[in-house]
């Protein structure tokens, strides 16, 4: 039996939903009017960075069963930004306080700046409709 590869680990995931963000910021800072696909990517940008909390808990309890403590926890400080942001994203969008959408994306781009992006590879079917199912599982 040959081994087996895991092809989707957390830090896949997390690369993947960073290039996501990335994309998705740069896309949001380009428009200049607020329409629907503005919409869906805001929404996109709250799914993916839950996605990227969701990463860093799988990575710290893979960490802690090899008793790296000191690291499962400054790992965990590193990305305690993510959540925070996605629920004031979610907040603003749900709420329709779309005049704090710039201040948000503007405190997310620091954290992105190391994703460079040459050729943008995410179509728009990655944020197609998510502002209505962002607003669905709120309710």
């Amino acid at each position: 039996m040959g081994r087996v590869i895991n092809t989707c680990n957390p830090g896949t995931r997390r690369s993947q939903l960073r290039r996501t963000v990335a994309e998705l910021l740069r896309n949001l800072m380009l428009k200049h009017v607020l329409d629907e696909e503005a919409k869906d990517m805001a929404a996109t940008l709250v799914f993916s960075l839950r996605g990227i909390a969701e990463t860093i808990e799988d990575s710290t309890l893979a960490w802690e069963k090899r008793d790296y403590y000191l690291k499962a926890d400054r790992f965990r400080r590193e990305w305690e930004w993510a959540l925070p942001a996605a629920e004031r994203l979610q907040g603003l969008i749900v709420n329709d306080r779309w005049e704090l959408l710039p201040r948000e994306l503007a405190a997310l781009v620091p954290h992105f700046t190391d994703v460079h992006i040459v050729k943008m590879t995410r179509s728009q079917a990655t944020w197609q409709g998510n502002y209505q199912l962002l607003k669905q599982k709120h309710r």
